[in-house]
């Protein structure tokens, strides 16, 4: 049976990847230990766990030795008792045997506390987990989603497709929901939206390599505006310079430091010099201000002329498939009609 659902498994995979090719499936996969590791109601809860459990060694050891030490009692003073006084320690023996055996089934059976236990702390987890990988996979458009520790047999699993941290982060998210700020929350789904793409950017190459582009773009157009920022207070700084010159001349001048025939035409020259630096430094502010809200609008024009290239295109292919596959039934159809018109 088992050799049976292993061929199952691989032949749903095969299909699987034959329509990833042609229809873009998306398949992930879990693995429920490791989350189960991270997620620390459930390790504090193991603990307990494993604490009982040893405690119930424990007892099991003692009433052991105690059963050890009237077996041994009875074969040493077998010769000095009676055929009553020996069948009554036989029977308490036997009922002694007969209860540690009751207990061990009870508490290590099929049925035993431990199973049990071990089921109703793993369900609630196991309950989150499931929640916590659909809304990833809804999120992030997945078609498929297996999980690795169960007994499907997975004879190959790229890391690429394991979304296990991502669903221990949900998991994390809704759990900290209640104990957190709107600032902290806002923050820490900053940081795990970053996280996501950087998953989103490990598996898919493309989509790696465009948003490459995009940054490398963006930190060249930052650059051009900090230089040209940088220019600007440059020149700004060389206008206050100028200006400050130019008031250390007149009040020179006013105390009679310098002399007074000093031409006319200089001053009102460096006064119409330093008008000038002022529209120019001016003009130029309002040129970087410009060219920045030009170049955020090319982009955003070149980034919806991509999007919609690419949705053309898929409503393209979308219509190819359709055709195509209309063209298939309707050349069965015709087939199917030949055959049974055939003698």
């Amino acid at each position: 049976m088992k050799k049976y659902l292993v061929i199952l498994v691989v032949s749903m995979l095969i299909s699987i990847s034959v329509n990833a090719q042609g229809r873009g499936v998306k398949i992930g996969y879990i693995d429920m230990e490791y989350i189960l590791q991270k997620v620390p109601d459930y390790t504090e809860a193991k603990n307990q766990l494993e604490q009982k459990a040893l405690k119930w060694k424990q007892e099991i050891e003692i009433k052991g030795l105690e059963l050890t030490k009237l077996e041994e009692s009875l074969k040493t003073e077998r010769v000095l008792l009676t055929k009553e006084l020996i069948e009554e320690r036989e029977e308490e023996i036997a009922f002694q045997k007969k209860e540690l055996l009751e207990y061990q089934e009870k508490r290590f059976g099929p049925k035993g506390d431990l199973i049990v236990q071990k089921t109703v702390l793993v369900q609630p987890v196991q309950d989150q987990v499931f929640t916590a990988a659909q809304d990833v996979a809804e999120a992030k458009k997945y078609d498929f989603i297996f999980d690795k520790s169960s007994d499907l047999t997975m004879l190959f699993a790229a890391k690429r497709f394991d979304i296990s941290d991502q669903v221990i982060r949900a998991i994390t998210r809704a759990s900290k929901q209640t104990q957190m700020s709107k600032k902290q929350l806002k923050a820490e789904e900053a940081k795990e939206a970053k996280q996501d793409l950087e998953d989103e950017l490990k598996e898919n190459p493309a989509f790696a390599e465009r948003q490459k582009k995009l940054d490398d773009k963006k930190a060249a157009r930052e650059k051009l505006l900090e230089e040209r920022k940088l220019a600007a207070d440059a020149k700004k700084k060389e206008i206050e310079e100028a200006r400050k010159k130019l008031a250390d001349e007149r009040a020179a001048k006013k105390n009679g430091t310098i002399p007074a025939n000093t031409p006319k035409e200089d001053l009102s020259k460096e006064t119409s010099i330093d008008t000038k630096d002022d529209e120019s430094a001016k003009n130029e502010q309002q040129k970087v201000v410009a060219d920045a809200k030009q170049k955020a609008a090319d982009e955003r024009a070149r980034v919806l002329e991509e999007r919609k290239k690419n949705l053309e295109e898929k409503r393209a292919k979308t219509l190819a498939d359709r055709e195509a596959a209309k063209k298939e039934r309707e050349e069965k159809l015709k087939l199917d009609k030949e055959n049974k018109n055939k003698p």
